[in-house]
């Protein structure tokens, strides 16, 4: 397994819409192995594809770490075909966008269809805190992050802020 390097807002790439995944294969395994890897080490909760530089409608999720115990969940073409109208209200964080967190409102439960590891078609039923990680990197593979929901003013702040803080930024 490899740890890939994430990518940070305001990185255009984020924006990308992410391609629908055809057939898991050897390759999307070897993908969602390095995902997982790279997650654990930047301690995150999920990763989607797109941020580590892949266009494709993949993401990974684990909230085991809590609990100090991996219990990673792999979802591949994942589409929410039922959302609750109750809302929950958690404080989100992004790995694409370092250092930053906003409480965002999010329907407290949602049902997914997608694949899995082996390219197996799911349902899954979530609520709480895996509802909200599932919708937040479900976003990603729309080009949508976090910060989209928040006022322009704030979005504005917070990218500036990133901005700055890039180390590959030239300042003549």
């Amino acid at each position: 397994m490899t740890i890939r390097k994430i990518l940070t807002e305001p990185d255009k790439f984020l924006r990308q819409i992410s391609k629908t995944v055809l057939k898991v294969t050897d390759d999307e395994r070897r993908l969602m192995d390095d995902m997982l890897e790279t997650m654990y080490d930047a301690n995150g909760i999920g990763l989607a594809a797109i941020q580590v530089g892949v266009p494709k409608r993949i993401l990974v999720i684990d909230l085991g770490k809590k609990e100090n115990k991996n219990m990673p969940l792999f979802f591949v073409n994942p589409k929410i075909i039922k959302k609750n109208d109750k809302l929950a209200t958690y404080e989100e964080g992004c790995l694409s966008v370092p250092d930053q967190f906003a409480e965002i409102d999010r329907p407290n439960k949602c049902t997914v269809e997608y694949l899995d590891y082996n390219g197996k078609k799911k349902v899954l039923d979530a609520d709480g805190l895996l509802a909200t990680c599932l919708q937040h990197e479900m976003d990603h593979l729309e080009g949508i992050l976090f910060i989209d929901y928040l006022s322009k003013l704030k979005r504005d702040y917070i990218i500036k802020k990133l901005t700055k803080s890039k180390p590959d930024r030239i300042v003549v």
